[in-house]
């Protein structure tokens, strides 16, 4: 008996040491491919990449994963409770695997063997830590013992709050979310730290399959796995019995954040410096790497932008007439379910979609669109409403080409036509709307750093992502003179100086140019002051043919508005392409003194970890971080901007287009507490209506047109339509702001002039004006011309001679806008 004792006891120590054996050898093979779990110390996620206001409002977010990390400490501990409640009640107690949990787990599994069902797991968060980051999701038992031993290794090499620090900022939510702070904000629109009990248990919920547990498709499911959670919560002391009791009354509530632009209006803005990111950093910076951008922009001065350039643009696409229906749908039915598949303008509050249920002489009776609900479906509730008549006259004249009139609404559209409306301070009524054809694009900027408050890049958004205001290029026609006239300012010539306004032809290439005055006609000899504030074409082309052209080139590049601009006399005009970014940026070098500057439209970047990789502003400051006080001079700011033009010359043409608002083409329209310079522009065929404008402290520029250009009609003009949108946002932009004047450079001389000849004005003269010379000019002496006499004439004689100019320099007649 003891041999055979003996005998089976050797069998058997045979046999285990062969199973010991064979285990050591498979972990030997399992563990030789294992990765490397140090890797987890280095750990960097994809995160969310944000933008924000110049105030800091939340602006903008992009990611592939929508995740923001939050270090453990940052994470309440009623998130962590629900956590480990839902998926390691042990968490804190083992080593990495849960032999009681695991144990639980094969007697249920054997228990339910034949059954269907899918298997219980016993994963713990060390055990799930290391899948996500280092394993594959396959089901099979290699994965599994690797997995094990993974997490002897990490809980050995980490403490357990950097493994639920991992665990809690890497695993999947649902709804393209990532990480606890990214799912808070995804689902509930809130912070971890303003999750309720109910909240925290139903993202605690999700980890084991988001998609059994949809808010809107199963959420039954979802209420269920919510409560569990909670009921876990309550066991493991988590939660008081009451309170977990009314965290089960309470729904999901679910409120799903909506992605892209967060701000109101800023859609174009954020749309720009997206660009701007991707261009300087690349595609994964931008939607992993967890950038925090401070923009520029001013939210109140985006508003005010675009309502003032939606305003301007819907009054003239309206007074051209309807263009028509958006859509004609059936209405037998249940009208709310076609017309809410009708898409409609995401960033125009303002505005309903509505359909015609009937309509008679006096007004229409309305459906307006069903809101959708978080899971999008359209709400049960309908709504109608009413249209005046009153409210649509407007729409009486057809814009189709046509130029029919109707004389009732019945004559506008009929049942079933899909419209645009705009809610009243009546209730139920509303006015009659339309998308405008005609486009634009505005930009405002600080002209001392160069920073872009505000730009709008057309009429909506969700009708257009094109930036009208960056990426269209256009012919900024009269608008540009302001630099031919600098040219010449810069290089001998004084506001006072007289070019003659008289028909010219100019001969090139076997060709005759003959440029014209907008609205016909010639003054005459004029002053450089009298051409710029009258627009006049005339003038301006033998000025630059004057100069020269090349002259005129190089400056339009100094001044950014051309890379290279052709020496062509015909782009003294205006006649290239450029846009209103780079306009706007031209005109503030003239508004803060001649300064370069660097338009820019994001002030400072980020990276994950705080550090600052990008900040606009160059200047230095050598002693602005001193320790302490020790007698020093106070710290001096450094601007080591080019002086790209002469201060002096920068006033003399700031107070000649100061001239353009009070006496020219854009007189009677700008109505401000401060004193404003700028010029219109409007090019052939009246296809663009241009304004650019400043004060001491804001620059804004715009532009009107069709995309394909087309001409905007009779009288369309930068003065006409461009000036009273520019008006529009600066009386909101200035508000606040104190007024103050432009300031003379010292050394320069004040000397009134007579407005028609340029030469002194004697005590009482009538007719005159003070203008600013710099030192060692002034006014001339006698009565010259440039352009075309060659003899000194006195001037009382030309007018006399010259009755057409006579009339012109008197009344200011015949000036282009």
């Amino acid at each position: 008996m003891i041999r055979l004792i003996g005998y089976f006891f050797g069998i058997g120590a045979f046999l285990l040491l062969g199973v010991a054996g064979a285990v050591a050898l498979y972990l030997g093979v399992v563990t030789k491919d294992l990765p490397d779990y140090e890797v987890l110390a280095k750990y960097s996620p994809p995160v969310t990449t944000r933008f924000h206001a110049g105030n800091g409002a939340l602006m903008a977010e992009y990611a592939r994963e929508r995740r923001l990390y939050l270090p453990i400490q940052a994470i309440p501990d009623r998130v962590k409770a629900a956590f480990i409640s839902a998926e390691d009640k042990n968490f804190y107690q083992h080593p990495g695997v849960d032999l009681t949990g695991l144990a639980r787990a094969i007697a249920v599994n054997l228990q339910n063997f034949g059954s269907g069902r899918r298997p219980v797991g016993a994963s713990t968060i060390t055990q799930q830590v290391a899948k996500n980051f280092l394993l594959s999701s396959d089901q099979t038992i290699d994965r599994k013992v690797k997995e094990a031993i993974l997490s002897f290794r990490i809980e050995q090499a980490y403490s357990k709050d950097r493994i639920l620090e991992l665990y809690l900022n890497e695993i999947f939510f649902g709804l393209n979310s990532y990480g606890i702070a990214g799912a808070a904000l995804t689902y509930f629109d809130k912070s971890v730290t303003e999750l309720t009990i109910a909240e925290t248990a139903y993202l605690a919920a999700l980890p084991k399959g988001p998609a059994n547990y949809h808010p809107f498709r199963k959420t039954e499911a979802a209420i269920e796995r919510r409560n569990w959670v909670i009921d876990r919560m309550v066991e493991n002391g988590y939660v008081t019995k009451a309170d977990g009791e009314e965290a089960k009354k309470q729904p999901l509530g679910v409120n799903p954040r909506r992605g892209g632009a967060h701000l109101f209006a800023s859609d174009f803005f954020a749309e720009e410096v997206r660009r701007q990111i991707i261009q300087k950093y690349g595609d994964n910076a931008l939607y992993e790497g967890g950038l925090s951008v401070r923009t520029s922009l001013d939210p109140r001065l985006q508003i005010a932008a675009r309502k003032a350039l939606q305003a301007g643009l819907l009054s003239y696409d309206e007074r051209r007439g309807f263009h028509g229906p958006v859509k004609t749908i059936e209405i037998g039915g249940d009208w709310g379910e076609p017309l809410g598949a009708v898409p409609a303008f995401s960033d125009v509050p303002e505005w309903k979609l509505a359909v015609v249920l009937s309509v008679d002489a006096q007004g229409a009776e309305i459906g307006i669109q069903p809101d959708k609900e978080a899971s999008g479906k359209i709400a049960a509730e309908r709504v109608t409403g009413h249209i005046s008549a009153k409210n649509m006259q407007w729409a009486y004249r057809s814009a189709n080409g046509d130029r029919k009139s109707a004389k009732s609404p019945e004559g506008v559209f009929g049942a079933g036509d899909v419209v645009y409306v705009e809610p009243l301070p009546e209730k139920g009524e509303y006015r009659l709307r339309q998308p405008p054809k005609v486009q634009g694009g505005l930009v405002a900027m600080d002209p001392q750093t160069g920073r872009v408050l505000a730009m709008v890049g057309g009429f909506s958004y969700g009708q257009s992502e094109f930036n009208r205001a960056t990426q269209a290029m256009r012919q900024p026609g009269s608008s540009f003179k302001p630099f031919v006239y600098a040219a010449a300012l810069d290089n001998g010539y004084t506001p006072a100086s007289v070019i003659l306004d008289a028909p010219i032809e100019i001969v090139a290439g076997g060709q005759v140019w003959r440029p014209e005055n907008y609205g016909g006609g010639s003054a005459g000899p004029s002053t450089l002051r009298l051409g710029i504030e009258k627009s006049r074409n005339l003038m301006t082309v033998r000025l630059a043919n004057d100069m020269g052209m090349n002259l005129v080139a190089e400056y339009a590049e100094r001044f950014g508005i051309y890379d290279k601009m052709p020496p062509l006399l015909a782009m003294s005009l205006g006649s290239g392409e450029t846009t209103v970014l780079r306009m706007v940026s031209a005109y503030s070098v003239l508004a803060n003194g001649g300064k370069q500057i660097k338009p820019s439209l994001i002030d400072r970047i980020q990276d994950r970890y705080g550090k600052t990789i990008f900040r606009h502003e160059d200047r230095t400051c050598d002693n602005c971080n001193a320790g302490d006080w020790q007698s020093q001079d106070e710290p001096v700011l450094t601007d080591n901007r080019e002086q790209v033009l002469d201060p002096m010359t920068s006033y003399q043409i700031t107070s000649m287009m100061e001239g353009v608002v009070l006496r020219g083409t854009a007189a009677g329209k700008i109505k401000l507490d401060r004193p404003v310079a700028g010029k219109t522009g409007t090019t052939n065929d009246e296809k663009d209506a241009w304004f650019v404008g400043y004060t001491p402290d804001i620059v804004a520029g715009l532009y009107l047109g069709f995309d394909n250009p087309a001409p905007l009609g009779r009288g369309a003009t930068g003065g006409s339509l461009a000036v009273p949108i520019f008006n529009d946002f600066m009386q909101e932009a200035v508000k606040g702001i104190r007024p103050s004047k432009f300031v003379v450079p010292e050394g320069m001389s004040m000397i009134a002039v007579n407005r028609k000849t340029g030469m002194a004005a004697y005590e009482g003269e009538p007719d005159t004006i003070i203008e600013a010379f710099k030192p060692g000019t002034g006014p001339a002496d006698t009565f010259s011309v440039i352009g075309g006499l060659d003899q000194y004439v006195p001037p009382e004689e030309i007018l006399k001679n010259s009755p057409q100019a006579n009339q012109a320099v008197t009344s200011g007649s015949n000036g282009l806008f």
